[in-house]
Formats: structure tokens, C-alpha cells, sequence
């Protein structure tokens, strides 16, 4: 028995494969859309970095710079504790 080949190609199978073919397309172009979206991300991660960076460098000068103030507030209450003081010995 000799082996032949229909030459006839179902519609259901021609729809069958450009539906699948459509999916296709359209997966991917989301998943383009996708990666677009994450390489964007990426990219303004370096910038945020940097941000975080300098907000954390300049929180250090101003914790510093509190230290000192509270510092200067203390000498300051003494002073004036003590010169209460002494005004009180000597009317």
C-alpha cells in the first residue's frame, strides 16, 4: 500500500494556528511591554541610590549638628543654674 498525502488542509486547523499564531503576538508583545517596564525601573534605581545616599549623608550633619546645640543648651542651663545659685548666696 503505497503512502499518499491529502492535499486538502482543514479550516479548523488553518484557524487553529492563526489563532494560536495571534496569541502568540500578543504574548510577546506584552512581555516586551513587561521588560520595558522593569529596564525603566532599573534605570531610576541608580538615581534613587544616589538620593538615598546624600538624604543619609545630610542626616549625619544634622544629628551632628544637634549634638552640639544640645550640648550648647547644657552648658548654657548650668551657667544659668549656677549664677541663680550664686545670686541667691550673695543678696
Amino acid at each position: 500500500m503505497p503512502f499518499s498525502l491529502e492535499k486538502r488542509i482543514p479550516l479548523a486547523l488553518v484557524a487553529a494556528i492563526l489563532l494560536q499564531t495571534g496569541g502568540a503576538l500578543i504574548w510577546a508583545g506584552a512581555a516586551s511591554q513587561r521588560l520595558t517596564s522593569l529596564e525603566q525601573m532599573n534605570v531610576d534605581k541608580p538615581l534613587t541610590l544616589d538620593r538615598i545616599t546624600r538624604l543619609e549623608e545630610q542626616s549625619g550633619f544634622v544629628r551632628d549638628s544637634l549634638i552640639r546645640i544640645e550640648a550648647r543648651l547644657d552648658r548654657l542651663l548650668e551657667a544659668t543654674e549656677e549664677a541663680r545659685e550664686a545670686g541667691h548666696r550673695h543678696p
